[in-house]
């Protein structure tokens, strides 16, 4: 995606329906994928109002106009449950800006895709667990995302990146990228190519079960971070689930195993000293709860069985998926550094290595909080 220019955010701005006189406009965050900028409004009785403004990448969101309609689509149906239940919507889901025409996105005159939401206020984001309270709270909060939006019909959403969670169809471009060898680097990493032929039954897993008709079809995240949660200042409750671009229909198992595979790594996603990386069982066991706390007993006990299993697939998928892009020369995930998508990659397959370890340790753990979860839902 070609950088964004002053000229291009200030059209952007300029048509959407915002309130009060633009003050600042900055870089926020540090996603991977779209450009996001925090814009402050001063308000005509003097108070200061934030805003987030979004460029979506084209080249990864190829059909921006869907993956506007299903994120329309889920946050106005959890709007309705947040209201229902006594909630506040205006904190508790995204809230959409609309353009000056009443539409969800805005095309500049070099055809990028602009979205703008509300800022929750008095939250924030973490990017690593600084308090094992936060991961708890995100799990609940990513658990009750999926309590929420049980009944939505999953069928309607668009699949806003086609085989997002294929690991099966992952597992293929891979090889397809190592025979390719677009970037001249498949000789720089001959082991990591193994670690992932060697996995090709961790690849097909999930596929073969779903396309046997074993396993449900649910509204899922897709991209379950910790640092996708707003955590509130005061109170430290997971407040609102954020970043929907990959919301559509997907396996409560992966949103489960991307989650830990995150946020129980005791090292950062790009670590090169190997040897700190590993996963918590602690931290595993605390998102396990909160997960199934917040899903309310709308998970099938199947789908809790399968919770490790969801964990290692997410995680070699993960690091398959920057494997891939390093093959490839780095075109998907922005990186900061050389190899650093390599970097990535190799945590993702020590922490593989790590589950494999503590096998029955984790599904002991599952097997433990499934059955406190029948006693408490009277199920089985």
């Amino acid at each position: 995606m070609t950088q964004t220019t002053n000229g291009q955010r200030a059209e952007a701005i300029a048509n959407f329906r915002y309130e009060g006189r633009l003050i600042d406009a900055r870089s926020y965050g540090n996603g991977h994928i779209n450009d996001t900028y925090l814009l402050t409004f001063e308000t005509e009785k003097g108070g200061r109002k934030n805003t987030i403004l979004q460029r979506i990448n084209k080249e990864v969101f190829t059909k921006p106009e869907e993956l506007m309609e299903n994120i329309v689509g889920v946050t106005s149906y959890l709007r309705e449950q947040i209201e229902k239940s006594g909630g506040n919507p205006e904190r508790e889901t995204l809230n959409v800006i609309p353009t000056t025409e009443g539409k969800s996105c805005y095309v500049d005159s070099k055809g990028d895709y602009w979205r703008s939401y509300l800022f929750i206020t008095d939250a924030v984001s973490y990017d690593k667990v600084e308090k094992p309270e936060h991961f708890y709270e995100s799990a609940l909060a990513f658990g009750n995302f999926q309590r929420l939006l049980a009944d939505y019909p999953a069928d309607t959403l668009h699949e806003t990146i086609k085989g997002f969670h294929d690991t099966k169809s992952r597992f293929a471009a891979f090889k397809k990228a190592v025979e390719k060898d677009a970037a001249g680097r498949a000789g720089l990493v001959k082991d990591e190519i193994q670690f992932v032929l060697d996995h090709e039954d961790t690849a097909n897993y999930f596929m073969n079960l779903l396309e046997a008709g074993e396993l449900p079809l649910r509204v899922t995240h897709n991209d379950t971070k910790l640092n996708n949660i707003m955590i509130d200042n005061e109170t430290d409750k997971g407040v609102c689930v954020i970043d929907l671009d990959t919301v559509m229909p997907g396996l409560a198992m992966n949103d489960f195993g991307d989650a830990i595979r995150f946020g129980a790594s005791t090292a950062a996603e790009d670590e090169r000293d190997l040897s700190l990386v590993s996963c918590s069982m602690e931290l595993f066991e605390l998102y396990a709860k909160g997960y199934i706390e917040g899903c309310a007993g709308k998970l099938t006990e199947r789908e809790i069985e399968l919770m490790p299993m969801g964990a290692k697939t997410m995680t070699f998928e993960c690091g398959m998926r920057f494997l891939t892009d390093y093959l490839e020369g780095d075109t998907y995930f922005k990186i900061h550094r050389e190899n650093q998508n390599l970097d990535r990659c190799r945590t993702q397959f020590t922490l593989v290595k790590d589950m494999e370890k503590k096998w029955e340790q984790m599904q002991e753990i599952i097997s433990r909080l499934s059955a406190q979860k029948k006693a408490l839902y009277n199920i089985g």
